[in-house]
This record gives structure tokens, sequence and C-alpha cells, in this order.
């Protein structure tokens, strides 16, 4: 292998050697690395830094090596420090002195800066195919269901009915953010470093643009110190993924929630619910449960990054490298649990009867109450006294409002007339008829512009 300890009198400790060396979590670069090289090598050779015949023994040599790769024919030596010399040193076994050549006119330092943004383009590319059939998804359920009323919650109390459809697009307009955020965040990713050198650019007529347009870069790096220790683009998708998973752990609370005996709004289907090892009677939301234990340990790596990237003086330095093990975590679990809540939430059952049946808790009903006063002349505070005395006197009486005859509503306020009967969880929803708002028309209009979006 190319020897990097020329500078050295004896080898590295052993055990100084296993800690540094980064191979056993970066060797998943090696597709990127492997692309970058043979940019750069047809970049040496366009430029007459090396021989066109030079630069095809080493694209030849790649990509056999990635070939030996995917085959798990590839060798990862423990003794190699990362996946740059793991792949250079396998080259010059594979074609001899000149596939030390390779590595004219670049550092490490610009390698992997290239390799971890060719990774992330990849992975927002991943992420937002993956945000896509998770909306897909819960469209099919808020269309499925989309008659279907349900009480809103504030506070986890029963406060006012929406539509099934209604709740489900809100988590709808929280991906579309997600996916906002993550495609906005390509533009600065898509820069090209390699041609920084280690921090000062290289002294060899390079062709940077060249480079760029082999590996699908829109731009290079304005400044080469900036493009080997910016890690910024890594943070943003980090970021990006902890705010996902916020989201998606706020669903997987509500369906922990309304699987339980108590809501008993949804069942989980067998494929995504595990039992009790004592309780035979258990069916669990694991797959919830997980994902909002999983968004902790995502925040985690963002915070971690931030940590290790906030001390740091220009240009690279090595603390640099435990970036890859958080963010490649955090690739893996959002897009995991991305996949998992779409086969989750396609196969749900949503229960009508139980549904219903809450509906009739809670008085539900009691603001569209206080805005009948309110439209029959009386001011709001007072037409809200009103109804929290009537809801006290009803819960009293062991009564929903629907069950007080037209004395009892009498008894509280003369503005109460015999059309108050007519409020009902229909009409409730129906005279939400705003834009944005849960009235069946709103819905409608709102599932057609959703799924314009995701087309």
């Amino acid at each position: 292998m190319t020897n990097i300890r020329g500078r050295f009198s004896k080898p590295a400790d052993k055990l100084a050697a296993e800690y540094t060396a980064s191979l056993p979590i970066d060797q998943r670069l090696y597709k990127q690395d492997i692309a970058g090289s043979i940019a750069h090598v047809k970049m040496l050779a366009k430029q007459t830094i090396i021989t066109q015949s030079d630069a095809k023994k080493i694209v030849g040599g790649l990509e056999a090596i990635r070939k030996e790769i995917e085959q798990g024919k590839f060798k990862f030596k423990a003794e190699l420090e990362d996946i740059h010399m793991a792949i250079e040193s396998r080259l010059i076994d594979k074609v001899g002195e000149v596939g030390r050549k390779l590595h004219t006119a670049r550092s490490r330092n610009d390698q992997i800066a290239l390799d971890i943004r060719l990774f992330t383009k990849e992975a927002i590319a991943d992420t937002l195919k993956r945000i896509r059939t998770l909306q897909k998804t819960i469209l099919d359920v808020a269309e499925a269901n989309k008659d279907v009323a349900i009480p809103g919650h504030t506070h986890l109390q029963i406060a006012q009915p929406v539509l099934v459809a209604h709740h489900f697009l809100a988590y709808f307009e929280m991906l579309q953010r997600d996916y906002e955020r993550f495609n906005d965040a390509l533009k600065r990713v898509d820069v090209m470093p390699l041609g920084s050198g280690a921090l000062a650019g290289v002294t060899y007529k390079i062709d940077r643009e060249f480079v760029a347009k082999e590996l699908g870069f829109s731009q290079v790096s304005r400044n080469s110190m900036d493009a080997v220790s910016d890690r910024d683009f890594v943070l943003e998708y980090e970021a990006n993924a902890a705010i996902a998973m916020m989201h998606l752990s706020r669903l997987a609370e509500e369906i922990v929630i309304w699987s339980s005996a108590e809501f008993g709004y949804i069942e989980l289907d067998d494929a995504y619910a595990t039992g009790s090892s004592i309780m035979p009677q258990k069916k669990n939301p694991d797959i919830a449960e997980l994902a909002r234990g999983k968004t902790g340990r995502v925040y985690g790596n963002l915070v971690a990054l931030l940590t290790i990237m906030k001390g740091l003086p220009l240009a690279y330095n090595s603390d640099m490298q435990e970036d890859k093990p958080g963010f490649f975590d955090t690739v893996d679990t959002l897009e995991a649990t991305l996949t998992v809540f779409a086969g989750m939430l396609k196969t749900i059952k949503v229960k009508e009867e139980n549904i219903r049946a809450a509906l009739g808790r809670g008085y539900i009903l009691a603001t569209d109450v206080t805005d009948y006063l309110v439209k029959k002349g009386a001011a709001f505070r007072t037409a809200h006294e009103i109804v929290g005395k009537l809801v006290n006197y009803a819960s009293e009486k062991g009564k929903n409002l629907e069950e007080l005859d037209i004395k009892e509503y009498q008894k509280f306020s003369s503005l109460f007339g015999a059309d108050v009967v007519k409020i009902t969880i229909e009409s409730a929803l129906a005279a939400r008829d705003t834009a944005g708002g849960t009235a069946p028309n709103q819905v409608r209009k709102a599932l057609v512009a959703a799924r314009r979006i995701v087309v």
C-alpha cells in the first residue's frame, strides 16, 4: 500500500491504530469513493497530469474493486485506516505502481468531503421518495375515511369534532414541510469540494468543473479551507431529520393512544403489533413506541455533531472523523421509520363504532352552543359563561347537552330557542367552512390539493 508513514521512524502503536481507524464505519462510502476517484483520474488524464494509458488502467482497476466489494469478495483489512487507503491499497495490488498515481492532486481531506457530499445527495433523494410514499399512504387513509367524524383534542381532552381526514391531513402538512426542507438542503449539498487539497488548493492545473460535471454537481466550492472543514450539510440533514422524526413521533404517540383499549379508535394490523411474554391478551403498538424512542437517538446525533464542530479551528481536524457514525445512524433510522410507518398506516382499521361512542362524550358540542348564543345576540364571554354553567348542570344530571330539553336550556338563557336541538356533530362540522377548516367541503378541497402535490 501507499506508505503514508514515511515521516515516521516506527509503526503506529496497535491500540492507537485501532483507535484512529475509521474503516469499519466509512467502508459504507465505497461507491462514492470509487466514483470520485474515477472522475478524478479522468480529469488527471484530460489535463495531461497522467497519461491516458495510466488512467485507463486505474479506472479499470477501480471498477474491478467495486465489483469485488459488491460481490462480497473484497477483504477490508483492519490495518488499513480508512476506505480511501483500503481501495488504494487494493488498486496497487491489482494494477501495480501506476496505482500510486491515483492520489495525485488531492488529499484525503477533500476526498472524504467529496464522498460524504455524494452520500448526502443520495440520502436526501432517497429520503424525499420515502416522505412522498408516506404522504400518499396518509392520503389513502384520509380519503378512505373522509366522512368519518372523530373527537378532536386539546390537552388530550375532547374538544371539538373533526373529520378523520382532516386529522390525518395535518400530518400530511408536517411531512410536506419536511419534504421542502430536505429538498432545499440539496442546493447546499450540491457543491463539489475536490480540488481543495488538504486545505490550500493544489499546485496542479486541474479542471474542477470537469470533475463536478462528471459527478453531477452544479457548482464547485469557492474556498478550499471551508470546503474541507465544512459539515454544515450533514448538520442540516440531521436537523431536518430531527424535525421529521419529531413529526413521526407525534403520529406514533397518537397511534399508541388511539389503539389503546381506553380509546379504541383504531386497530393495528397483526403484522405491525407484538404480544406480551406473559399477558396473552396484549397487542402492543411496538413500532410506534420504538419510533418515539428512536427519535431521541436522532436528536442525540445532531447534538453530538454540533458539539464536535463547535470548537474546531480551520481547517480539517480528526474530530470530524466522528461525523459519520451518527449521520449514518440518522439516515438509516429516518428512512426505516418513514417506510415502516407507510406499511403500518396502510393496514390500520378505523373503528367507527367506538369513535361514534366517543363523540357522545366530553360535551363536544359546547363551543357550537356558545356560538349559537352569540349569533342570537349574546356577547361571546357572556355566552361562554352561560354554556359553562349549562355543561356543569348537565354533568350533574348525568346527561349530554343533546339530551337536555328546551326548558332546561332556557333556565340558563332566554335566547335559547327550539332550534338549539339542531346542533349536531354534522352541523358542527359543516359550520367550520373556512379555508383550512374541517368542514366536509373544505376537507374535500384539501384532499384534491394534497393529491396534486404528491403526483
